[in-house]
């Protein structure tokens, strides 16, 4: 693929994510979500070998189906690959909108930058609107924490801490393996988030069998993380404040990329976050980041516009990144040129 295209095609996915967003039926995601689910039914067993064969299986058809539609894009009418510097304009101009087409898609199936914002507004107004039940309700399309017994200031502090981790994992992360690995990146690397928030968590059923997702998950968001972090400590009012909280806190999450994505929204907003988390009977005493006090719900609205600054600025990062980066493999000449 010509990295022109790849670039055009990352720059044409975001624009359409923040134009239409998730659609609410027949998502991409969710179907990749059935098939996995119906794999699981297969090969499930309280073992580890059979995660890893889980996750295997799907990332690979995942990737592998990614880096098919791609070279189906790079080839010739007659079934040659495209060569450089071809001087057949009309299907070389056909080829080109087809790649910059496949990675718009791609692009969009895997973004949830969009969606994520407009779920932090819709907590603010419930909140402001003081419907606690109906924040309550909605809190589940962020994140998995049980409700029911959240009063305003922890559905707040949920939210904010939600919004920080999934600007890194709906946004930065497939933008950031989208500019390295084009398609084939982008699919892979929701195939591998998705797993993990379908298996990849500490319960007596996935414990063993979810290990590969969760390590897997940890890999691919350890550099977009750390990228997260570092844009929203540029984007704070107090960039000092933001990166010392980021460099204090960051470590003390027990998530080796959350950690780092919380303590630099709490540095940027001035607020605490960590605390006691309830997963249904599992409940997690997680540590504290930040130097200001407890968000409230006013600062919800303030995450939002932070998660929105990060999505562009990682935005702008993926699209320029690709066409920078090869200048000196480009001016190489071919193999027996």
């Amino acid at each position: 693929m010509h990295i022109w295209s790849r670039s055009a095609g990352i720059a044409l996915g975001v624009l359409v994510d923040a134009v239409v967003g998730d659609p609410r039926r027949g998502h991409p995601v969710a179907l990749f979500g059935r098939a996995a689910a119906a794999l699981e039914r297969r090969l499930y067993g309280d073992a580890r070998p059979n995660g890893v064969a889980h996750v295997a299986i799907c990332v690979g058809a995942a990737a592998g189906l990614g880096a098919l539609a791609s070279l189906a894009t790079e080839r010739e009418p007659g079934g040659s690959p495209t060569r450089l510097g071809s001087s057949k304009a009309g299907p070389g101009v056909v080829r080109a909108v087809a790649e910059v087409g496949l990675t718009a898609a791609a692009t969009w199936a895997v973004l949830g930058g969009t969606t994520l914002a407009r779920e932090g507004v819709h907590m603010a107004e419930a909140l402001e609107a003081k419907d606690i039940e109906a924040a309550r309700k909605r809190l589940p399309h962020l994140c998995g924490r049980d409700p029911r017994t959240l009063e305003a200031p922890e559905l707040a502090r949920a939210t904010v801490e939600s919004l920080a981790e999934n600007t890194s994992d709906a946004v930065v992360a497939p933008l950031f393996w989208g500019a390295i690995a084009g398609v084939p990146g982008l699919l892979a690397y929701r195939a591998v988030n998705t797993l993990d928030a379908m298996v990849g968590h500490r319960s007596p059923r996935y414990e063993r069998f979810g290990w590969a997702a969760a390590r897997l998950d940890d890999v691919a968001n350890y550099v977009p993380a750390r990228i997260t972090g570092l844009l929203a400590v540029l984007a704070a009012p107090d960039s000092g404040r933001a990166l010392r909280v980021l460099r204090r806190d960051g470590h003390r999450h027990p998530s080796p990329n959350a950690g780092r994505c919380e303590a630099a929204f709490a540095g940027a907003l001035d607020v605490t976050l960590g605390g006691v988390n309830v997963y249904g009977s599992r409940v997690e005493h997680r540590p504290e980041m930040g130097e200001g006090p407890r968000p409230e719900v006013r600062d919800i609205r303030r995450a939002v516009r932070l998660t929105r600054t990060v999505s562009l600025a990682a935005a702008a990062i993926a699209v320029l990144a690709p066409a920078l980066w090869p200048r000196r493999a480009r001016r190489s000449p071919a193999p027996g040129a």
